[in-house]
């Protein structure tokens, strides 16, 4: 009896120290499949879309928080969706990247019937929690959920190297359905807060195509470095940086330090995009142009809000 019962508790402490072990790599598939950071960077221009609006309609955060939390909780739950059913779509191609390879869906520690549930299921629940907000705000998401999933996803990524201003179109309106739950968006500022995250994205993700090229080349993906070369997509990198520039001056309402600073940034950020016409280190330089522009778009919407509290 007692051997019984030693076994059968080393059998127990075996299966909590098995289970132990695969909840960080249960939280890492979670987080993988959700692509946390790119989640993550999504949500800031929501609340910073709305945030904004209530600042320059002299609205009051108290008297708006539960529109405040519907909407930052379904835009979060609808971009959740959209980005899981990117995975669930593009599980083929990203077998072939060694960037994307551990997903959970190439890994089959997913199965994909799941992970499509998942997406659809969240995606339905984000679209509820924004119809209590406005339909302006609700309308806003589902452009952006049907351009990134249908229309950039499953028509253009595979086919067509301008599916990358597809898909900056479903990242640009997130401003405006931050916006849109507290006013209308006939607005200068959700506007000029849309074609600067339109704009950004550009050389955003080109500067990734080219970090991963030979790995989009391999995976079939019509990336424009892939299908153009190098060259071509640092001379477009260039002329979108360039159009970034006089944008913030269309948000003198924010003052002085934030044009002096966001001012610094963009010709900081177009001297890095003009010295690649020069460099031989094309990956070296794509890296740096990935790191500026993801603090870049940080600080500047960060600044946004920053700059209305003092």
């Amino acid at each position: 009896m007692r051997e019984d019962l030693i076994l059968s508790e080393k059998e127990a402490v075996k299966a909590d120290r098995s289970t132990e072990r695969r909840i960080p790599g249960i939280i890492a598939d979670i987080k993988s499949l959700l692509k946390g950071l790119v989640l993550v960077s999504n949500v800031l221009p929501v609340f910073t879309g709305l945030w904004l609006a209530l600042y320059f309609t002299n609205a009051s955060f108290a008297a708006h928080w539960e529109v405040f939390l519907l909407t930052i909780i379904g835009s979060t739950l609808v971009m959740a969706g959209a980005l899981i059913l990117n995975n669930w779509y593009d599980a083929d191609i990203d077998a072939k990247m060694a960037r994307t390879r551990k997903r959970p869906t190439v890994t089959g520690n997913f199965p994909l019937q799941v992970v499509m549930a998942m997406g659809i299921g969240l995606s339905i629940l984000g679209f509820i929690f924004l119809f209590f907000t406005t339909i302006e705000a609700t309308v806003y998401a589902l452009i952006g959920w049907f351009t990134y999933v249908v229309l950039y996803t499953m028509w253009s990524k595979r086919r067509y190297t301008w599916n990358t201003v597809i898909g900056s179109v479903s990242g640009a309106v997130t401003p405006l359905i931050g916006w849109a739950a507290i006013a209308p968006v006939f607005h200068t500022v959700p506007i000029v807060l849309f074609l600067i995250l339109f704009i950004w994205q550009m050389p955003h993700t080109f500067a990734i195509a080219i970090k991963y090229c030979d790995e989009y080349k391999a995976a079939g993906v019509k990336m424009l470095p892939v299908v153009h070369g190098v060259e071509r997509t640092k001379r477009q990198m260039v002329v979108y940086i360039a159009c970034l520039l006089p944008l913030s001056f269309f948000l003198g309402q924010l003052g002085t330090p934030f044009l002096i600073i966001a001012t610094l940034m963009n010709v900081g950020w177009l001297a890095l995009g003009i010295s690649g016409l020069f460099t031989k280190n094309d990956l070296k330089w794509a890296r740096w142009n990935f790191i500026y522009s993801v603090n870049y778009i940080t600080l500047l919407f960060f600044m946004m809000v920053l700059v209305t509290l003092v």
